[in-house]
């Protein structure tokens, strides 16, 4: 196998990941995970669910975390494009309220590892998009909570205005106004 290039971004633990992919007549193959190379790279993360989310363009989710049971999320689209988005909202971080995002469709294969005690959202740019994200953590339906996608102190760069959002993300507090209590902390690894 080729190696993989892994890319630092701007906040520590948050990486974009480029597979190798091997293309011949017949299409392609890519290896989507290999516990040995993430862990060489610094996701040494214990991956326990797979999720699949089907969205049509103008859709946004997010901006969504769990905080007693937190998820580091490894994302890739096998269909379409999204603007993916990872905020630090853990209390008393150096980068708190610092966000990253990128780029991922079917056609760059790219992966993004959003590390537990993040803040993760993503858009559809593409007419539809199929999601794939791996989790560390399973899904729980009462720690879930989530931060206002368009709060002005996090000022995301969003590539869409007007976005089609479900009932709860309407609800989300800017992260200045999220109860302390609500949020992660962040410890010094």
């Amino acid at each position: 196998m080729m190696p993989v290039p892994f890319i630092k971004t701007d906040l520590p633990g948050a990486v974009i990941i480029e597979p190798a992919v091997f293309n011949d007549p017949r299409g392609y193959f890519l290896e989507t995970y290999h516990a040995g190379r993430y862990a060489e790279n610094g996701i040494k993360a214990a991956f326990v669910q797979d999720n699949h989310s089907h969205s049509i363009k103008g859709t946004l989710r997010g901006l969504h975390y769990q905080h007693k049971h937190p998820q580091g999320k490894l994302i890739y689209v096998v269909k379409g494009e999204i603007y993916d988005v990872a905020v630090d909202i853990r209390k008393k971080s150096p980068f708190f309220g610092k966000w990253v995002s990128a780029i991922l469709s079917d056609k760059n294969k790219r992966q993004f590892y959003v590390p537990p005690g993040f803040a993760h959202g993503f858009c559809v740019v593409s007419e539809e998009a199929d999601v794939i994200y791996k989790c560390t953590d399973l899904y729980s339906p009462g720690d879930e909570y989530g931060i206002a996608w368009n709060a002005p102190d996090l000022a995301i760069d969003w590539p869409i205005m007007n976005p089609l959002l479900s009932d709860k993300d309407t609800r989300y507090l800017p992260l200045r106004d999220t109860p302390e209590e609500q949020l992660p902390v962040y410890h010094n690894e």
